[in-house]
């Protein structure tokens, strides 16, 4: 939200059927580029994944990520840009990497997102 009540909207992928949720969480943390580790629960699905990557253009979390309280959602950029707009995650809400960046540049740790 901007000021006067006004806010921006951003193009988001969201979670595929049997990964959509809903509810109030709180950034407590935010990351540049940041590494991923795929969760056990998505190797289980995927044992192609690789078990670590690090932070950088092929990094499917993209340029920036944050993190949403104790889960293993977060709001994050994608390599992947073609999928905003669509049911394609494990839970987490994609953005294109300009779209996270500005997002990132624009909040704090500890303010809360709504998910309906």
């Amino acid at each position: 939200m901007q000021g006067n009540g006004r806010a921006l909207r951003y193009g988001v992928g969201v979670g595929k059927p049997g990964f959509l949720w809903s509810g109030v969480k709180t950034i407590t943390a935010k990351r540049e580029w940041p590494d991923w580790t795929p969760p056990a629960q998505m190797l289980k699905r995927r044992p192609d994944l690789p078990r670590h990557m690090e932070g950088g253009p092929q990094n499917p979390l993209g340029a920036r990520a944050m993190y949403l309280g104790s889960s293993l959602y977060r709001i994050h950029g994608s390599n992947e840009p073609w999928t905003i707009g669509t049911n394609v995650s494990s839970g987490c809400i994609r953005m294109r990497n300009q779209d996270v960046i500005d997002l990132y540049d624009r909040v704090r740790v500890g303010v809360r997102v709504v998910v309906i």
